[in-house]
């Protein structure tokens, strides 16, 4: 039996169950692969929204933020905002992430020299508190959030 497909390029194409099947296939894959990316775009936005609190900060910058923090430790973007998301929260983030997530928010933050520690007691580069406990709820509580 045979299929006739729809296309832009090719208006009515006839295709065998065959072409069909690995279409079909194709397509699946295509599905996927747009799934996760949706997923990774929600994830990614989100850790823009944490940086745009923690480091006080435009959301340009924190996409700046986060694309430097990524590039400077080659881990993939992605995994980098599931940790700020983690951080966030509580949690901690790797040392190299975090050194580098210090740098960027000096880099890039409007209100750098305002900028608390990424809790572990170190500050940020021009910050005159001498440190803290920081961790999330402190940076949020500098912003005035």
């Amino acid at each position: 039996m045979a299929f006739f497909a729809l296309s832009r390029h090719q208006p009515l194409v006839l295709l065998s169950s065959t072409d069909l099947t690995t279409e079909y296939d194709r397509l699946q894959v295509e599905n996927r692969q747009l799934q996760r990316a949706v997923t990774s775009h929600a994830v990614i936005d989100q850790a823009i929204g944490a940086l745009v609190v923690l480091g006080r900060m435009a959301p340009e910058d924190a996409w700046r933020t986060l694309r430097d923090v990524s590039q400077r430790t080659n881990v993939k973007l992605r995994t980098v905002a599931e940790h700020i998301l983690e951080y966030a929260q509580g949690g901690t983030l790797p040392g190299p992430e975090r050194l580098e997530l210090e740098r960027a928010i000096t880099r890039y933050g409007r209100c750098a020299g305002d900028a608390r520690a990424l809790g572990d007691g170190s500050a940020v580069p021009g910050d005159d508190t001498g440190g803290g406990s920081g961790g999330p709820s402190q940076a949020m509580t500098a912003t005035g959030a």
